[in-house]
């Protein structure tokens, strides 16, 4: 199928946290948006829930294959469903510090286009649609954040705003499965329930799941000006505006492709910046055991930050998340009353440190049916390496003092959660892709919307930044007139 030219002012590839933003803003303003998606809804009959199902199968997650820099085979830990990664993950939402946008050559950080003062209003936006709300630290963590601060340690702690609603706590079957799994009912705040559910019953919003976009589509005459799409179906939909949204993996693939069809590749500046810039943060999973049973619940509900250590913090696994881990990992000669045993002790923390930007580090997009490639290697990054080594040390030596044993397990290059930076935001094309108001530099219609915009990714969870840009690009495009 194919539909009339302008039966759309906006196409946005991708229901995310930048994708549902900027459709939820746009609908609002009366225009007519079509939201396209890879996925299809989740089920709701609790397989969502189910550690077996969602950890040991893995029956959510994408199974594209990719090769590492070395040629080696990968796979992304990514999802294609309504609602995106935020079904997911995204509960723990912060804004970025004011001098998280500025630049910091000798540690990669790029400058943003835009201030914190241009997004606080957007970030204050996110804040109320998502109903972020704080929860009283449980004793288990309290106590253990009370002991890493003694003697002028330098460990700090503050309430961890999340997505969640406030019944969660009534249902400690949910409680125990917020981060890492998706939650029905709402009980999360994410993008398909907080941002699409309130505006799917307007009739100029059309969600269409399970439509694969395969290629961006220019006028002939101007090809830096975007019509429409094409999907894998084979249905095109054409429209003024195309938001890319899907994804730091995903949106610079589609643009390399239409830059290299088009030719355009050769002629735009921006075009050689293309999948540069991939940032994910430095990543560790720990593990502390200690003799005393754990009783917390909810668990994630501090942000855990050294003095010493400022591009870096820790935050609780949420729930009994790592204690499913634990079990499912474990070798099956063990027998069931050890691992019950250090399961009931165990208590997850997941350490993060800003990794910042390397133009090697990159997507590279895919040419003759061959994978996609994700060359990335942190020793180009040797500042961020330090310092993620320091925490990692640093933490385990303090947990050992609190009377818990510690293991900590690297996250890989498949774990893709905080993946951002590929079509990077910036003022110069010569070293980004996208302006400040979200437009890809000397294309007249083509926006980014998600994560790839970042030019640096805090020492914290990127989301609720992702919400904030989108709903500022997609405000600035709905206030800037046009068909509606």
């Amino acid at each position: 199928m194919v539909t009339e030219e302008g039966s759309y002012d906006v196409i946005i590839i991708g229901s995310g946290a930048g994708g549902s933003a900027a459709a939820y803003c746009l609908a609002q303003a009366g225009k007519r948006v079509l939201l396209l998606e890879k996925g299809s809804r989740l089920p709701e009959d609790n397989s969502t829930l189910d550690a077996s199902t969602v950890l040991a199968e893995g029956r959510f997650k994408s199974k594209e294959r990719w090769l590492d820099r070395k040629g080696r085979e990968l796979i992304p830990e990514e999802f294609f469903n309504l609602g995106g990664k935020t079904k997911w993950y995204g509960a723990a939402l912060l804004r970025f510090a004011e001098d998280e946008f500025n630049a910091a050559p000798e540690r990669g950080f790029l400058p943003w286009p835009v201030s914190y003062k241009d997004l606080e209003p957007y970030y204050s936006q996110a804040e109320q649609l998502l109903e972020l709300r704080e929860f009283s630290a449980e004793s288990g963590l309290r106590k253990t954040v009370g002991r890493l601060g003694v003697n002028n340690a330098g460990w700090q702690a503050r309430p961890l705003p999340l997505g969640l609603s406030e019944q969660i706590t009534t249902r400690q079957d949910l409680a125990t499965r917020f981060d890492g799994f998706a939650l029905p009912d709402g009980f999360k705040a994410d993008a398909e329930h907080r941002l699409l559910e309130k505006v799917r019953h307007l009739p100029n919003l059309h969600i269409l799941t399970g439509c694969a976009v395969t290629g961006l589509l220019g006028s002939r005459s101007n090809p830096r000006k975007m019509i429409g799409v094409q999907c894998q179906d084979g249905s095109h939909h054409l429209a003024a505006n195309i938001l890319l949204a899907g994804g730091a993996l995903h949106s610079p693939r589609l643009l390399q492709r239409y830059l290299d069809n088009t030719g355009l590749a050769h002629e735009l500046p921006a075009a050689a910046m293309v999948g540069r810039n991939y940032k994910r943060h430095v990543l560790t999973a720990v593990l502390a055991f200690s003799l005393r049973a754990q009783k917390d619940v909810l668990r994630k509900t501090l942000l855990i930050t050294h003095r010493n250590l400022p591009h870096s913090s820790i935050q609780p696994l949420g729930g009994w998340v790592d204690r499913e881990i634990l079990k499912l990992q474990m070798p099956r000669w063990m027998p069931g009353l050890i691992r019950d045993f250090l399961a009931a002790r165990v208590y997850g923390y997941f350490l993060q440190t800003e990794d910042g930007s390397d133009p090697r580090n990159r997507v590279v997009s895919p040419r003759n049916g061959s994978e996609p490639q994700l060359d990335y290697d942190i020793g180009r990054l040797p500042e961020a390496q330090r310092e993620h080594r320091h925490l990692v040390r640093r933490f385990l030596w303090a947990l050992l003092k609190t009377g818990a044993l510690a293991v900590a397990k690297r996250i890989p290059l498949e774990g893709s959660a905080h993946s951002c930076g590929t079509l990077v935001a910036g003022h110069d094309p010569a070293n980004s892709v996208v302006d400040a108001e979200g437009r890809v530099h000397d294309m007249d219609n083509l926006y980014v919307v998600d994560g790839s915009v970042l030019p640096r990714s805090s020492r914290m969870n990127p989301a609720l930044t992702i919400y904030a840009w989108s709903l500022r690009v997609a405000d600035r495009l709905a206030r800037a007139g046009g068909p509606s």
